[in-house]
């Protein structure tokens, strides 16, 4: 398989494809961690890694070459000795760890961790004030802070979120961005990509589109590439039209070999059943995509190419239907949209919430789907799709389907 990076489109056949699978990250938390980890149940895991292993599989099986996350960061580090302190400096600043004798024993005992790879487990399963070397230095005003807590209580949270390899990056033709996500407890995510873009043999020299230390939010389940010239990007609850603007100067402007010259920019509801453009809407085929009706109650869209001068940036506000943005923006005579529960507004509030709309494609006309979201999946059939059918009691638990849980590195041209 080539090294580097190359995604033109959302459906062309997927060659090469990096998911992280969940482990202690995922079940390293009480229930009343949830909202400081920002994840919302209990998982059996057992079964969310057997979900996750069988949807590996089916990729394999589409010919895809399925990459890990976890053992590319570790290559990172074997193959770079200066990537793993420069990682844990950089973690070290995203932890959230205030007091300054616990986040040296949260140093210590990762960097106590020799071997590569169950370091990168470590730093991401987080760690309880149990595991830790803490001083008990007498009248140490700093020490209070850590009296009282259990030995079972987080010092450092885990990563649970981070089975969504979708979320912390993007990858828009052969560059890739770094995004700052909305919850600050997930940023640490992004710099385990750092390390891969920065150090990894296979990725050094990647084009970066967007810092993830930029002033605004972005994450990658808003970005879709429509083909080689044309990104479509939600503004949703985690994704700033700021952020747009600035990553479409990049794009248009800034350093670098990017091929894209529009952004439509998608105005989508706020909301948990609506986190990203692609909980809303995906493309299966060539003319068809997959849509959340709900999409339609702030439906906005807005065109921005480069502007006479260099820097600048020209918008115009789309008039027309989604239908006809979409056919614009791909060259088609006509799509189809298809409705998440097959139109019926129960079904469909049911299954988005199982992120029935949420597909990924390993080529045209053939889609991963979550095996739970059954009205959604019986319309595509009838619309002539196959579907690659994934096991899904555990893994929808995170609220993100197979497009979440995936970031293609290279898909065939269209």
């Amino acid at each position: 398989m080539s090294q580097g990076l190359c995604v033109h489109s959302e459906i062309g056949a997927l060659k090469k494809v990096l998911l992280h699978r969940p482990g202690r990250d995922l079940v390293n938390l009480k229930a009343e961690d949830f909202e400081d980890v920002w994840i919302h149940d209990c998982f059996y895991l057992d079964y969310a890694q057997k979900e996750h292993d069988a949807f590996a599989d089916l990729l394999r099986g589409q010919g895809a070459e399925v990459l890990y996350m976890e053992k590319l960061v570790a290559e990172a580090f074997d193959a770079n000795p200066a990537a793993r302190p420069e990682f844990m400096d950089h973690f070290m600043d995203e932890c959230n760890v205030k007091n300054a004798s616990i986040k040296k024993a949260v140093r210590e005992k990762l960097e106590s961790v020799e071997d590569s790879y169950e370091f990168v487990l470590a730093a991401m399963g987080g760690l309880r004030y149990g595991e830790l070397d803490l001083p008990k230095t007498p009248g140490s005003l700093s020490m209070i802070d850590s009296e009282g807590v259990h030995p079972d209580d987080l010092a450092l949270y885990p990563l649970p979120s981070s089975y969504f390899t979708r979320d912390p990056l993007a990858v828009v033709g052969r560059g890739s961005l770094l995004n700052r996500m909305y919850w600050q407890q997930r940023n640490r995510e992004v710099i385990f990509y750092e390390t891969i873009f920065r150090h990894h043999p296979d990725y050094v020299g990647t084009p970066l589109w967007y810092d993830h230390r930029s002033d605004w939010h972005i994450e990658g389940g808003d970005v879709l590439n429509i083909n080689a010239h044309t990104l479509a990007i939600g503004i949703s609850q985690r994704t700033e039209a700021s952020a747009i603007e600035a990553l479409a100067k990049n794009l248009f402007w800034g350093p670098g070999e990017s091929e894209i010259d529009t952004v439509y920019a998608i105005r989508i509801p706020n909301g948990y059943a609506y986190m990203h453009l692609d909980t809303v809407c995906t493309q299966v085929d060539y003319d068809k995509f997959t849509v959340y009706p709900g999409i339609f109650k702030t439906l906005r869209v807005y065109k921005l190419t480069r502007g006479a001068a260099p820097g600048e940036i020209a918008m115009v506000e789309m008039d027309e239907t989604l239908e006809g943005i979409l056919e614009a923006a791909t060259g088609v005579d006509h799509v189809k949209l298809i409705e998440c529960g097959g139109g019926d507004m129960i079904e469909a509030s049911r299954e988005q919430w199982n992120d029935g709309s949420n597909t990924l494609a390993v080529a045209p006309g053939k889609v991963c789907v979550y095996e739970r979201n059954v009205v959604t999946n019986d319309v595509l059939y009838k619309e002539g799709l196959e579907l690659l059918v994934v096991p899904s009691e555990e893994l929808s638990r995170g609220r993100g389907g197979p497009r979440c849980m995936s970031m293609p590195f290279w898909r065939e041209e269209i």
